[in-house]
């Protein structure tokens, strides 16, 4: 293996120019991975080196890789800066006239050949709004900065408060590499607790993900349909009479992992009435609430209702589980949880024992960006894109029989009603477009035939008489991450598909 002092690559520095010189670099980065001249796994040269061979400071190559290790492009392995393993090349803007940015593995991980391919799919492209100086900078400072205390819990707490309506000290608070991992500490701790294998209610259909963690993690998932406004209470199992003529004698769940903010992923909004109802079943069979708070910060229309966590005054029932990854990046791998009391010190033992994932950097630099306001204005940056890209897509389709894009009131992503999702999701594929089915979203277990639609009797009853509609079920999962260029040029394809 080569040392990063022999290592060399075609970067170069313009002072003439009136980009900044990290910029540059970063810019050079990027362009020789999206060409295929750096490939994962390639070393790059160490800091010291670099900056010797281009007459800059070390200061200044330190905040280059700084800047691309928190975009994805790098990794650190063992004292040597690499470029990650998981970033994918993809041929020059000239050859495909869409971005270049490189493709993350988010949710869902597949197998996709490196063709030229838009990926449509949520969360598969980097979000190129968060490349700014305000970010490299928070990056900059918290690489540079000495040892100590970790700020974030502290503005963390304080987000929770203005924003989501919870009141909790930063002690409350657990840090976690996102929902995924603050799941899986919950239901260590919960299913310690119990001592048994747990009974974890999911949504159906509903964030894959997170169901796959319950299943991982030995624990047994039972789906729960959904309707317009989310999940319904009134469909968990009780073990009591259910006034049909036969006993619901399944066993209550442990616990419920629901999206009531903005259900994932047909986007429908938990009223505050079922809210409680939920609360209070929950109380009844000792059961924990788990809100999975994805994406509240997105909220296009109005104002997002607060928290469940909120409503859970005892503090007793409910655990928030937060994460960046929907306003920052999947390659911003920071989330956070709060939990009912008694959950806690089992939470921040387990935590400790574990060790955390997120690095103290990546920790100081979230909360440098947010100590600085510049992500509450990233964040109302990211607003207005997705919901120009939501406009984008339903002005695309419509005027397409049997096509709707779904109405929602926020979020990183659309769904499209379509008569035939097998054909539109290959059909897509086939012509260089990669989309993601509804159906990867229901529960192997339950069939879709089986599950509630989102149509309301009223609405059911206008379908009758009117031109047949493609069925709510079999749908079309578009992320609004990639770029305005990108989703144009996939839009374009898609409703090819979709006209034949």
């Amino acid at each position: 293996m080569r040392h990063a002092r022999a290592v060399d690559v075609p970067l170069s520095v313009d002072r003439a120019s009136d980009v900044a010189l990290g910029e540059q670099l970063v810019d050079q980065v990027r362009d020789l991975v999206a060409r295929g001249v750096l490939c994962a796994g390639d070393p790059l040269p160490s800091s010291r080196a670099l900056a010797e061979r281009l007459g800059i400071s070390r200061g200044t190559v330190v905040t280059t890789w700084d800047v691309l290790a928190g975009e994805g492009y790098l990794t650190a392995d063992r004292g040597a800066t690499r470029i990650a393993p998981d970033v994918r090349v993809v041929p020059a803007a000239s050859e495909l006239h869409i971005s270049t940015t490189p493709l993350h593995s988010t949710r869902t991980r597949r197998s996709v050949p490196d063709t030229g391919q838009i990926d449509l799919r949520p969360g598969k492209a980097v979000i190129a709004e968060l490349d700014t100086p305000a970010w490299r900078g928070a990056w900059r400072d918290a690489a540079s900065a000495t040892a100590g205390a970790v700020p974030l819990r502290q503005h963390l707490a304080e987000y929770l408060r203005l924003n989501r309506g919870v009141v909790r000290e930063p002690d409350d608070i657990v840090i976690t590499a996102g929902a995924r991992d603050g799941l899986q500490l919950v239901l260590r701790v919960l299913g310690a607790l119990r001592g048994r294998r747990l009974r974890v209610a999911v949504e159906d259909p509903g964030y894959s993900a997170l169901r796959r963690v319950v299943e991982a993690t030995g624990h047994i998932a039972i789906p729960i349909p959904v309707d317009e406004f989310g999940l319904n209470p009134a469909s968990l199992p009780t073990g009591e009479w259910a006034g049909t003529g036969t006993w619901d004698v399944a066993e209550t769940p442990d616990a419920v992992v629901v999206t009531p903010g903005h259900q994932y992923p047909l986007g429908g909004t938990m009223p505050v009435s079922r809210r409680l109802e939920l609360l209070r079943w929950a109380r009844q069979h000792r059961a924990v609430v788990i809100e999975d708070d994805y994406d509240s910060e997105l909220r296009y229309t109005g104002q997002p209702l607060p928290a469940l966590a909120a409503l859970d005054t005892n503090r007793d029932t409910v655990v928030t589980l937060g994460s960046f990854t929907k306003v920052l990046g999947n390659g911003v791998g920071v989330g956070h949880l709060v939990a009912p009391d008694d959950l806690l010190p089992g939470l921040h033992t387990l935590r400790a024992e574990l060790g955390s994932p997120v690095s103290a950097v990546a920790q100081r630099a979230i909360a440098r960006f947010m100590d600085s306001g510049h992500l509450q204005r990233h964040t109302a940056r990211m607003r207005r894109a997705y919901r120009r890209r939501r406009s984008l897509i339903a002005h695309a389709l419509a005027d397409l029989p049997r096509v709707a894009v779904v109405p929602m009131a926020g979020g990183s992503h659309a769904v499209i009603e379509v008569p035939d999702e097998a054909a539109a999701v290959a059909g897509a594929a086939q012509r260089g477009v990669l989309v993601s089915g509804l159906g990867e979203y229901w529960a192997a277990s339950t069939s879709r035939a089986e599950t509630r639609t989102m149509m309301s009797a009223r609405d059911a009853a206008e379908a009758v008489r009117a031109e047949p509609r493609a069925d709510p079920r079999e749908g079309l999962v578009l992320g609004l991450t990639a770029s305005d260029v990108e989703l144009e040029n996939g839009m374009r394809v898609l409703r090819r598909v979709l006209s034949l």
